[in-house]
């Protein structure tokens, strides 16, 4: 789950719904200046589905110690420490799911998300947060998936549908900073962040570089991107959320009831130039 927090309650929003807003983002992706994504329908796959492997999990909502939904918020912005609150062995299950789910059909597709989890685990993750008897399990997923990534580079190198330039790992790479771009800009607005941020990585241009992207709120869910990576000088995208009421809970239980109980309501971002 996704959270931000209202005056009665939370929004949530699922990891897959947060993976095909960014999804969205993808497939608008790209002007006279940024290049846009190819090849197209495998990148964009890649990143809607990037997050598929929550779906079961995200059915049965959790709490936190402090009784608040177990949840990506506004403070985990540029974090990952919260390995304390979760079931470390589950939560790499859920994280192994979506690549392989994806490797089965889309070598292209997977090797982004696995790439995408790496990243995600060893830039980002709070190793001290993590109990020092379940290290040796966390390493060896990471090396697990540097396996699994080769083994997904190889098949890719020999698929004959793909150019040498879309097999390359440069380019390979410029497609996971895509996915990271994306899946940023979308927790952003999942969480309704507000402070002055950026998409990361630097993004690839038409004339072969590179360049960083800024992020500046103009209100909820309403964000000016510079330099500016789409077509049209402003969109709007819609995606879906519950409106739980509660601050906090009693159990588990009661949190996925509640949520059960909400209906999914369409929120919406807007993304503009600020030229």
């Amino acid at each position: 789950m996704l959270r931000s927090e209202t005056e009665t309650g939370w929004w949530l929003v699922t990891h897959p719904d947060h993976a095909r807003l960014a999804g969205a983002f993808a497939k608008h992706w790209g002007n006279e200046r940024f290049l846009p994504p190819e090849p197209r329908t495998n990148v964009l796959r890649g990143i809607a589905c990037h997050d598929n492997g929550w779906a079961l999990r995200d059915a049965a909502p959790q709490i936190t110690r402090q009784g608040k939904p177990s949840a990506f918020s506004v403070e985990l912005v540029g974090k990952y420490s919260a390995f304390e609150e979760i079931d470390l062995a589950d939560y790499l299950a859920v994280r192994d799911r979506a690549v392989r789910l994806m490797a089965a059909d889309d070598a292209y597709a997977a090797v982004l998300i696995s790439m995408h989890t790496y990243n995600l685990l060893t830039e980002h993750a709070d190793r001290s947060s993590i109990l020092p008897e379940q290290l040796p399990l966390f390493d060896r997923f990471l090396q697990e998936q540097k396996t699994l990534q080769q083994s997904l580079l190889r098949q890719i190198a020999a698929d004959t549908r793909f150019t040498l330039e879309q097999a390359s790992e440069n380019t390979i790479l410029d497609h996971f900073r895509l996915l990271q771009a994306t899946d940023n800009l979308s927790l952003l607005t999942c969480v309704d962040f507000r402070q002055p941020a950026h998409l990361l990585h630097p993004l690839p241009l038409r004339d072969g570089g590179h360049t960083t992207v800024l992020v500046h709120s103009l209100g909820p869910r309403h964000f000016v991107l510079d330099p500016y990576p789409f077509a049209e000088p402003s969109l709007t995208f819609h995606f879906p959320s519950h409106s739980v009421k509660g601050n906090t809970f009693s159990s588990s239980a009661e949190l996925q009831e509640r949520f059960n109980a909400a209906p999914a309501e369409m929120l919406s971002v807007t993304v503009s130039t600020g030229g």
